[in-house]
């Protein structure tokens, strides 16, 4: 959207919001834009959710395994998370038969990977959504 229309939304006239997304900007809250792509549009509408549990977690095998799968282009999203699964990642495929190659061949390979569970995602119901600005962390324009 354009400033003109991020300063109605907001009720701030054009100036004061400009400098505030600047500010935002130069602080890293806002780490940047981006085109959201259709998946499907691009030949990589088979997405994949992978949970992997590692075998071990020491700092070497868990900075290669990490080092490993960012260098993947086919991964879309990894957290690393507390608990059973060590890991959720997301990845898109042209197809089947590609997200096997590559869960055989570059996945299952990656350090310290115990077992991956692969859950082949049927839809998306909810996408790309814009954080809420009603949080209580997040202060309202009015109330600055």
């Amino acid at each position: 959207m354009t400033v003109t229309e991020l300063a109605e939304r907001v009720s701030l006239s054009v100036a004061p919001c400009h400098r505030r997304l600047r500010e935002l900007e130069r602080t890293k809250a806002i780490r940047g834009y981006r085109a959201i792509v259709d998946p499907a549009a691009i030949g990589l509408g088979f997405e994949v959710l992978i949970q992997v549990t590692m075998d071990r977690e020491d700092a070497t095998t868990i900075t290669r395994f990490e080092s490993g799968l960012a260098g993947i282009p086919e991964v879309r999203h990894a957290e690393r998370l507390f608990g059973d699964p060590d890991y959720l990642v997301r990845v898109a495929t042209p197809d089947l038969a590609s997200y096997q190659v590559l869960r055989d061949e570059k996945l299952a390979a990656l350090p310290g990977v115990q077992r991956l569970t692969s859950t082949i995602v049927m839809k998306s119901v909810v996408e790309d959504r814009p954080f809420p600005i009603s949080s209580p962390a997040v202060p309202r324009a009015a109330d600055r």
